[in-house]
């Protein structure tokens, strides 16, 4: 029986006890419409859209997902578009009407995150 005050932890010795490495958490690179950058963690199976809002950038999506309004537009970084599943003529009828297309714009809430899509890299559109 061990009498000499209280175990601090230094003292506590465990055998062949080793901590494992944390699986790091797939993500988003989005850059807001100030210029700022921010890492957003992904789950797999959710929209980019519904992503960006918990993480809590300024994605609008008053359609609430359903791909009828275009106010969770964003640009694609260059290097991602090819991994992205095509634009539908819906997404692209959609994108037509904004004054502030470009060849790598895409709707949010049409893009479902998978580990394929692990560093993403956006911005995201102005309003308008």
């Amino acid at each position: 029986m061990f009498s000499g005050g209280p175990v601090t932890p230094s003292l506590i010795r465990l055998p062949n006890c080793r901590r494992e490495p944390q699986p790091r958490m797939p993500f988003i690179i989005a850059t807001d419409r100030n210029g700022n950058r921010h890492e957003v963690e992904a789950l797999i199976g959710r929209s980019v859209m519904e992503l960006l809002r918990a993480d809590g950038l300024p994605i609008e999506a008053l359609c609430g997902g359903q791909g009828a309004c275009a106010t969770c537009h964003c640009y694609i970084d260059p290097t991602w578009q090819s991994k992205l599943a095509p634009a539908t003529q819906d997404e692209l009828d959609l994108l037509g009407i904004l004054d502030t297309i470009r060849a790598s714009s895409r709707l949010t809430c049409q893009i479902p995150f998978s580990d394929s899509l692990d560093g993403l890299t956006l911005t995201i559109a102005p309003e308008g």
